[in-house]
């Protein structure tokens, strides 16, 4: 009598993979669905996705059970299933010049903070200084989507602008008042900041102007206004200094050099930035000139540093926290279908005024 032969089921390659997974791995399950998770956390399917979709809603102890079985069974959510069935992605798209620009850092933590809480991610991109690569940039943001895009410090063309207004997605302009806006816009007037930095140096009585600015249209907005503010005071034409990209140290420190060493005797330096101003108050300095009693200094931003220079900075201080958070209440009623009555917000500016001037 011949014995049988026992045949073994051999696992599907799909089987084989998930269980060398599951050896490296103890405990996570790489097929795992919402009802598994559910049942994990002792919580309705509902809640699960409401974890994803809207975590505020939860209470804390409700987010702890589905984040921990969430992470116990490696669950990882098909959002592209629901983007299908609402049309929505649940990605906002935020878009600025260059990360260097650490002036732009509070309003794009607080807009991610806001967008968070709701369930939503953020897409930084950087567009660079280029026309031609923001729109590259935009382009392919805009081929993803998002429920979103907020502009900041970023200078568009005509034909991207355009581009996005035909594109039908909210886009909000910060850090700007534009004329002509694409959509929403949260910021401010460049042009008042000019003004107001020239009210502020005929106030303590300096007439003769050096300015260091970057190139951009926005610096150059307030290099615009300040100029033409003082001249129509009857002061000499303010001397400006353009330099391009980011704005550095070395700009407002060579700056100052080159115009003294060519005879100038200014008798106020405004920059537009805190780090030209930086560099302003080294060179001046350097050449024993006492600021604010020869020459005073201001610059615009209201970085870390600022109050903390010898002597500290007088400055314009801009509220990017409010800029991100008022950007973010605007995607929100926009994705909620609510009607928005006042499509620009201006938050306006502070001149600080401190030790230098």
């Amino acid at each position: 009598m011949s014995a049988t032969k026992k045949k073994t089921a051999r696992p599907s390659g799909r089987t084989r993979t998930a269980t060398r997974e599951r050896s490296r791995n103890p405990g996570i399950m790489l097929s795992s669905t919402l009802d598994e998770v559910a049942q994990a956390a002792k919580v309705s399917t509902a809640t699960v996705s409401r974890y994803f979709n809207a975590p505020h809603m939860l209470s804390p102890q409700t987010a702890l059970r589905v984040r921990e079985a969430v992470q116990q069974l490696g669950y990882v959510p098909n959002l592209m299933a629901g983007a299908l069935a609402t049309s929505r992605t649940r990605l906002v798209a935020a878009v600025i010049p260059a990360i260097s620009q650490s002036i732009f850092a509070s309003t794009i933590q607080a807009l991610s903070d806001a967008m968070v809480e709701q369930g939503y991610s953020v897409l930084l991109g950087l567009t660079g200084l280029h026309d031609e690569n923001a729109e590259r940039q935009l382009l392919s943001i805009i081929g993803r989507r998002p429920d979103g895009i907020i502009l900041t410090g970023t200078a568009l063309g005509l034909e991207t602008r355009r581009l996005l207004k035909s594109a039908a997605i909210s886009t909000i302009e910060t850090w700007d008042l534009p004329r002509d806006p694409i959509d929403l816009v949260v910021g401010f007037s460049h042009e008042a900041v000019g003004r107001a930095l020239a009210a502020h140096a005929l106030d303590i009585g300096r007439r003769r102007a050096l300015v260091v600015s970057a190139s951009g249209v926005r610096a150059r907005a307030r290099s615009s206004g300040f100029s033409k503010a003082m001249l129509e005071h009857g002061t000499p034409e303010p001397v400006v200094a353009f330099y391009d990209g980011v704005a550095r140290y070395r700009h407002g420190r060579s700056a100052v050099t080159d115009h003294l060493l060519a005879g100038g005797r200014p008798e106020i330096v405004v920059c537009s930035s805190d780090w030209h101003a930086h560099g302003a108050l080294d060179a001046l300095r350097a050449h024993g000139m006492r600021v604010p009693e020869d020459v005073a200094v201001v610059g615009f931003g209201d970085l870390d540093f600022a109050s903390e220079l010898d002597p500290s900075l007088t400055t314009v201080k801009i509220d990017g926290r409010l800029i991100g958070q008022q950007s973010a209440a605007f995607l929100l009623r926009r994705v909620q279908h609510q009607r928005i009555h006042e499509p620009v917000v201006d938050v306006g500016f502070t001149l600080i005024r401190r030790a230098s001037s």
